[in-house]
């Protein structure tokens, strides 16, 4: 029964609230205080990030840890986001583009293995964190961001908080920047379906790329060696990354239907090869269990003992809440002890957040489970879908809850408007 790892992460209710004004503020170049001068509260948080995120993700690796201990995460959010910059979640920085979860920083920067002399091309600036954790483990860092105002917040705000060896530019990051190529390490933080021919050419004999790839909702975390000229893959984990847009989205072969939303692998039948549970990303303490299923050969067991602390899996799906009204959802469960944990979100179950392109539009709680049944149980939710959502997030199982809870047959239909 391998138990399934996946970078941590902490939803909470209004994950995605927009706050455009202030984001656009943000993106405009206010940037706060200089490293050196962040306060004794995000000095502690920031601690406190690395010891319950970050290391419980499986990030081991002392320089990186350090790194994620160093970069003040809260410079590169929105102001209304900085008393939640060491939260283990994704926040909006403007032009439907998210700062990704540090859990995930650290781990992708971890298995890049960034080494002191490294030249490292980044794809996707954003908010320029990742570029910032880089910085102070390599000797260069090269980063490109397609969407202007976000590339040109970034470069002012890395040169304002002192990361000289990043150099910065705004394009289209699949190109690659020849002009400083070859690279000893390529990282990517928007998923294409597939790898840029360029970023291939562009790396070094015996570097390393991590590259999400992937259908719009679908993506998989793949690192790439080059030996001998040829890429050797290795499948890492689901995972769920800012799909491109514009022309790299029209022109992807496998595009999803939003007026019929549906669960993938409901019955947890599917696997990746490297064991993972396919379909689902950021899986936290989850068990695959072989025996007593109520659908198929398999099921899933949540299971967790500390009160706040992430044990779900997720699911993205596309859902044009100008087609469809309700998301009609079902499942099969067991429980054992299920308790509440403190925050209002630490409830066992299922629920669902909408957004437009990383814009929050709702989110319902539509099952919560408390105590225990021996038995399997079917439960259903009707879940009305807002019209302003293109999107949904499902996540299932305990999230901050303590107790044991196997869940199976998770099916989702949709009815139209």
């Amino acid at each position: 029964m391998p138990k399934l790892i996946a970078p941590r992460t902490l939803l909470v209710p209004a994950l995605l609230v927009p706050v455009l004004l202030v984001a656009a503020l943000f993106v405009a170049g206010g940037t706060g205080p200089a490293q050196g001068q962040s306060s004794p509260d995000y000095d502690q948080a920031r601690l406190k990030m690395v010891s319950d995120y970050v290391e419980k993700a499986g990030v081991h690796d002392a320089r990186v840890l350090a790194a994620m201990r160093r970069v003040p995460r809260h410079e590169f959010v929105p102001p209304a986001y900085r008393a939640k910059a060491y939260w283990d979640s994704a926040w909006p920085i403007g032009y439907k583009q998210t700062i990704t979860w540090p859990s995930v920083v650290a781990q992708m920067t971890e298995t890049l293995d960034p080494q002191r002399e490294d030249r490292v091309l980044e794809i996707g600036t954003g908010s320029g964190y990742q570029a910032a954790v880089l910085s102070l483990l390599v000797k260069e860092v090269y980063s490109i961001e397609i969407v202007r105002p976000l590339g040109q917040a970034a470069e002012k705000r890395l040169k304002h908080l002192g990361y000289h060896n990043v150099t910065t530019k705004i394009g289209d990051g699949y190109a690659g920047w020849k002009e400083y190529a070859p690279f000893d390490k390529i990282i990517v933080t928007c998923s294409p379906e597939k790898v840029p021919q360029p970023l291939v050419d562009q790396l070094k004999e015996g570097g390393r790329m991590i590259i999400p790839v992937g259908s719009r909702y679908d993506q998989e975390m793949v690192l790439l060696e080059k030996k001998d000229g040829k890429l050797v893959r290795e499948q890492l984990m689901p995972t769920y990354f800012v799909p491109m847009t514009g022309q790299s989205d029209r022109e992807r072969t496998v595009k999803p239907d939003p007026t019929d939303p549906q669960i993938r692998n409901g019955s947890f039948e599917d696997r990746e090869e490297n064991g993972s549970l396919a379909g689902w990303y950021n899986q936290r303490q989850v068990t695959l269990m072989s025996r007593e299923a109520a659908d198929g050969q398999f099921c899933i067991r949540f299971q967790n003992d500390v009160a706040g602390q992430r044990s779900h899996a997720l699911q993205a799906v596309g859902v044009d809440g100008r087609k469809v009204a309700v998301l009609r959802l079902t499942f099969k469960y067991r429980a054992d002890h299920i308790v509440d944990g403190k925050e209002s979100f630490d409830k066992a179950g299922l629920q669902v957040t909408f957004d437009d392109s990383r814009k929050f539009v709702g989110e319902q709680i539509a099952v919560h489970l408390k105590g225990s049944w021996a038995g399997w149980v079917s439960v259903s939710a009707n879940v009305p879908v807002p019209e302003g959502a293109r999107q949904a997030v499902i996540r299932i199982g305990l999230n901050g809850a303590t107790g044991t809870l196997f869940v199976d047959d998770v099916k989702m239909t949709a009815d139209r408007r």
